[in-house]
C-alpha cells in the first residue's frame, strides 16, 4: 500500500515529533540508550535503507554492500557469523570468493563511516564474524519498537490519549515499505515482518484514538486502510465502529458487504465471527460503546508481543497452488469446534513438505494475528520445544521440568489467543501431543514423513501428501535457482533434466546449483551425466542435507525386515510392480511382502497407484527413491533372509 495517510508517517512529521517522544518517554521512566545527545550516525531501514550523518547521507555502495549492512542492522548489538553473512547474501549459492567479498564489503562500509567523520570503529571483528554496535549511534527500528512498547504502558495506565501519540511518534519513523534497496530474501522476508507490525501498530492506535471519540476524524484514514488491505478484518471492524459512531449507519453495513464480497472472492471464506457479530449488533442498533471489548487495550498489546517464529521462505518456491487451497479450506475457516484444526502435510524426501508449509504460514499470517509459532522437531525435544514457546508467549520466571506440566502451562498460555503452530519434522505422534493447543482458535500445520495415525482422533484433519512438481513447475524452479537463460536454450533438453531429477524440489535446486558453479555448463552437459544411473544421486547431492543424506536417514530409520525388503524390491523391472512379484523379488509369502510394502508406503518410500487389471494393488518408486536403494542393495544383501 501507498504511504498516505497521515497515520503513515513523513520523514519530517518523524523529525518534528522526535523530542515529544523523548520527553514523554522520560516522564514514564524509560531509559533508552539511543535518546542521547550524543547520537552520531543515524541507520534508517523502516524504509529505504540509509545512513545519516549530521543531517547529510552516506553513500553505501552496490547491492552487495548493503545486504552485508542490513543482515548486521538486523542483528546490531550481536554478531553475526561469516556463514551467515554468506547464506543471507548469496541464498545458498555462493561463490568461492564469498568470504572475501563480504571482508571487502565491511572494509567498504568502515572507510564510508570514516570518510563522514566517525572515527571509532562501528562494525567491529568478532569471531565468528563480525558485530555492528549500536554505542552512540541510532536505529529507527529500535525507536520505533520502543515507542510502542512506551504506548503498551501508557494504555495500561489509563493514559489513552498519550499512548496514542505515542504510536503515532512511531509511525512517523517510516518512509516507506521497509528496507527499500536491499534486493534479497532474507531483506524481503525481514522487511515483510516489519512491514505487518506498522500496519499491526496502525491497528492498535486506531483503536485507542476511537476510545478517545475520534470517530469522524479517523474515517478518512480507515477507508483508505481498508481500501489498500482489504482482507485485514480488523482495520474493516474499525471502519464500521467510526461509521457508526459518525450516524452513518448505512455506510457500515455497506462496508460489512463490501468485505464479505470481498473476502468469498478472494480466498473462498466468510468474514470472521467479530466481524458478523458487529454487523448483526449495528441491525440491532445495540453496537458498545468505545471502551467495549472490540477495541480493548489489553487485545491491543498482544498483538504487537505476537511472536513471529517462522524461518524464510524458499526464494524458489513454485507451485502448490490446488495444495494451498485445501490449507486454506482446512485451517483458515472458523469453526466451532473444541479442538484445534490440524493440517498434516506428508510426502517422500526432499519433496518440499517445508517449503509448502513455510510458505503457506508467511502468506496466511496476517490471519493470526497473536503469531506463528515454529519448531524444527530434528532438532528439539518437545519439552526444550515447551520452553522456547513459553517464553515467546511472555512466561516468566523458571518453568516446568515436567513434560505434563510444562504442556498444560503451554495451553493456558495460549487460551483466548488465536496463533498458527507450525512443527516441521515430525518423527512421531508422542513428539507432536504436547504441543498441540487445547483450544479451537489455534491452528496447528505439521511436517513430516511419519504417519502420526493418532491424529485421526481430531475431527478436524487434513492429512496431505504431496508428490513431485508438474513439469512446467520443474522448469520454473530450476530457471529461478540459474537466473540466467540457460534452461530456456532447449526447452527439450530442460524438460529431459527435470524428468531426470523425478521432478523433486531438492534434486532440481541441487541441479540448478551444479549449473550455478559451472557457468560454462550448457544444460545437456548435466544431462548427460544424469543420464549415469548410478552417479545420478551423487551429481545431484550437495551439502549435508542432500537428498541422498536424507534417503539415508530414511533407511536408517526403518526395521531390518523393511531395510531388506527396500534394497531386495529395487531388483524389480520397472517402477511398477504388484505384491505378487514383491513376494517373488523378497522370496516370502505374499500376506508377508504386503506388510513390508506398507510399511515402505508409511515412510514415504513407495507410492500406491491403483490397482490392477485383477484388482490387485498396484505400487512404484520415485526414480531417485529407486536409485537410492539399488545403490544401497549391496549392503543390505548379506543376511537378508535371517533379517526377513
Amino acid at each position: 500500500m501507498e504511504f498516505r495517510s497521515s497515520t503513515i508517517s513523513r520523514e519530517d512529521e518523524g523529525q518534528r515529533r522526535e523530542p515529544a517522544a523523548r520527553n514523554r518517554a522520560k516522564s514514564i521512566e524509560i531509559s533508552d540508550p539511543e535518546e542521547t545527545v550524543g547520537v552520531t550516525l543515524e541507520f534508517r531501514i523502516l524504509g529505504p535503507l540509509e545512513v545519516r550523518m549530521k543531517g547529510r547521507t552516506l553513500t553505501i555502495g552496490g547491492p552487495r554492500q548493503r545486504a552485508v549492512l542490513s543482515a548486521l542492522l538486523l542483528s546490531a548489538n550481536q554478531v553475526v557469523s561469516f556463514d551467515s553473512l554468506i547464506e543471507k547474501v548469496w541464498n545458498g549459492q555462493p561463490p568461492s570468493t564469498a568470504r572475501t567479498q563480504v571482508a571487502i564489503c565491511i572494509a567498504a562500509l568502515r572507510k564510508a563511516f570514516r570518510t563522514a567523520g566517525w572515527d571509532r570503529e562501528t562494525i567491529v571483528t568478532a569471531t565468528p564474524g563480525y558485530m555492528l554496535t549500536l554505542s552512540g549511534h541510532s536505529l529507527d527500528s529500535v525507536r520505533f519498537e520502543r515507542l510502542v512498547a512506551d504506548s503498551v504502558r501508557l494504555a495500561a495506565g489509563r493514559r489513552t490519549a498519550e499512548a496514542a501519540e505515542a504510536l503515532r511518534d512511531a509511525l512517523a519513523l517510516w518512509r516507506g515499505p521497509a528496507l527499500g534497496g536491499v534486493y534479497a530474501p532474507f531483506a524481503e522476508t525481514e522487511a515483510a515482518r516489519l512491514d505487518e507490525q506498522r500496519m499491526l501498530t496502525i491497528e492498535q492506535q486506531m483503536a485507542l484514538r476511537l476510545q478517545l471519540g475520534e470517530h469522524q476524524a479517523v474515517l478518512g484514514e480507515l477507508q483508505a486502510l481498508v481500501s489498500a488491505c482489504p482482507l485485514r478484518d480488523r482495520l474493516r471492524h474499525y471502519l464500521m465502529l467510526a461509521q457508526y459512531r459518525s450516524g452513518r449507519r448505512a455506510e457500515a453495513l455497506t462496508t460489512f458487504r463490501d468485505g464479505m464480497r470481498h473476502s468469498v472472492e478472494e480466498i473462498g471464506l466468510e468474514l470472521g465471527t467479530e466481524l458478523q457479530e458487529l454487523h448483526n449488533a449495528i441491525l440491532r442498533d445495540d453496537v458498545p460503546e468505545p471502551a467495549g471489548p472490540a477495541i480493548a487495550v489489553a487485545d491491543t498489546s498482544k498483538q504487537n508481543c505476537a511472536p513471529e517464529q517462522l524461518p524464510e521462505c524458499d526464494a524458489y518456491f513454485v507451485g502448490r497452488s490446488r495444495e494451498q487451497w485445501l490449507l486454506d479450506d482446512a485451517l483458515l475457516v472458523q469453526t466451532t469446534q473444541n479442538s484445534s484444526s490440524i493440517a498434516h502435510i506428508t510426502g517422500s524426501p526432499g519433496i518440499g513438505k517445508t517449503g509448502l508449509a513455510v510458505n503457506w504460514a508467511h502468506r496466511s499470517a496476517h490471519r493470526f494475528p497473536d503469531g506463528q509459532l515454529f519448531a524444527d522437531l530434528r532438532q528439539h525435544e518437545p519439552l526444550d520445544v515447551l520452553h522456547q514457546f513459553l517464553r515467546s508467549l511472555g512466561a516468566e520466571g523458571p518453568l516446568p521440568t515436567d513434560l505434563a506440566e510444562a504442556a498444560e502451562r503451554y495451553r493456558s498460555a495460549l487460551e483466548g489467543r488465536r496463533l498458527l503452530v507450525v512443527l516441521d519434522h515430525a518423527s512421531s505422534y508422542a513428539q507432536v501431543r504436547p504441543l498441540l493447543p487445547g483450544n479451537g482458535q489455534c491452528r496447528v500445520l505439521i511436517t513430516g514423513r511419519a504417519t502420526l495415525d493418532e491424529l485421526l482422533q481430531n475431527p478436524g484433519l487434513l492429512r496431505l501428501r504431496i508428490g513431485p512438481l508438474t513439469d512446467d513447475e520443474s522448469r520454473e524452479m530450476l530457471a529461478g535457482v540459474l537466473r540466467d537463460t540457460r534452461a530456456e536454450e532447449s526447452p527439450e533438453t530442460t524438460r529431459h533434466l527435470v524428468r531426470l531429477c523425478g521432478n523433486t524440489p531438492l534434486a532440481l535446486r541441487a541441479a540448478g546449483a551444479r549449473l550455478l558453479t559451472k557457468q560454462h555448463w550448457r544444460v545437456h552437459d548435466l544431462v548427460r551425466r544424469l543420464e549415469r544411473q548410478a552417479d545420478r544421486l551423487a551429481e545431484l547431492s550437495i551439502g549435508e542435507d542432500s537428498l541422498r543424506a536424507r534417503l539415508d536417514r530414511s533407511l536408517g530409520e526403518l526395521d531390518p525386515a523393511a531395510a531388506v525388503a527396500y534394497t531386495g524390491l529395487s531388483r524389480l523391472d520397472g517402477p511398477d510392480f504388484c505384491a505378487a512379484s514383491a513376494s517373488e523379488a523378497l522370496e516370502m509369502d505374499q500376506r508377508d511382502a504386503e506388510d513390508l510394502i506398507e510399511t515402505l508406503v508409511d515412510a514415504q518410500l513407495l507410492e500406491v497407484v491403483g490397482r490392477g487389471h485383477w484388482g490387485e494393488m498396484r505400487y512404484r518408486w520415485q526414480e531417485l527413491v529407486r536409485l537410492h536403494a539399488l545403490a544401497c542393495r549391496p549392503a543390505q544383501t548379506c543376511g537378508a533372509h535371517l533379517a526377513v
